[in-house]
């Protein structure tokens, strides 16, 4: 039962992953990853690109950046998400930072309570392929209804080696939320999106 129950789910990560949703919504919701000093790293950077790209295909007209503060930070990572979307051709009046929330479900939290606020309730999210089942998930938790839109480029989807090690590391995560409804992002060290 355990290894069906396992087995089932890292399927689905798997397949979620593959999928690319792109109903029109309220927004799109783009998922923090590590900033060096207001500069979003590759992976961060590829899911904005991503975003960028939903926008400019009319999915919303409007872009969410989600993520707070690390330990030292000067800026968020909705904050420095921002930014790049605004050096790289979203007009600012398009653009909404939530910087709170230090993991997935922290932002995800603090980013339905922005849609809330804006009477908004669908969005799709963009981040990594294997975070997307266990993202959306989370967000139809907290209050929003949601689909997935990923990023295939960044170095998270380069290798068939990196994509199988997230899977494993997605799977678990996702069954440790569903079983405690707490995040694993920090879990471990396992430095999860």
């Amino acid at each position: 039962m355990v290894l069906l129950i396992v087995g089932g789910t890292a399927f689905r990560v798997w397949h979620v992953a593959r999928a690319d949703e792109r109903p029109q919504v309220d927004a799109i919701v783009v998922l923090g990853a590590a900033q060096y000093n207001g500069t979003p790293s590759r992976i961060f950077a590829a899911r904005l690109a991503h975003a960028r790209d939903l926008l400019a295909e009319g999915v919303a007209t409007h872009i969410v950046t989600s993520g707070g503060k690390g330990r030292g930070d000067v800026f968020s990572e909705a904050a420095a998400g921002a930014s790049w979307l605004a050096a790289n051709g979203v007009p600012e009046e398009n653009v909404i930072a939530v910087g709170a929330g230090n993991d997935t479900l922290g932002s995800l939290r603090a980013v339905a309570g922005e849609l809330g606020a804006r009477g908004w309730s669908t969005a799709v999210i963009v981040s990594d392929p294997w975070h997307s089942l266990r993202a959306r998930t989370m967000a139809e938790d907290v209050g929003f209804r949601a689909w997935t839109s990923p990023t295939h480029t960044g170095p998270i989807v380069q290798t068939r080696e990196t994509q199988a090690r997230y899977i494993v590391r997605e799977t678990g995560a996702l069954l440790y939320y569903r079983l405690s409804k707490n995040p694993a992002d920090n879990i471990g060290g396992t430095g999860l999106p």
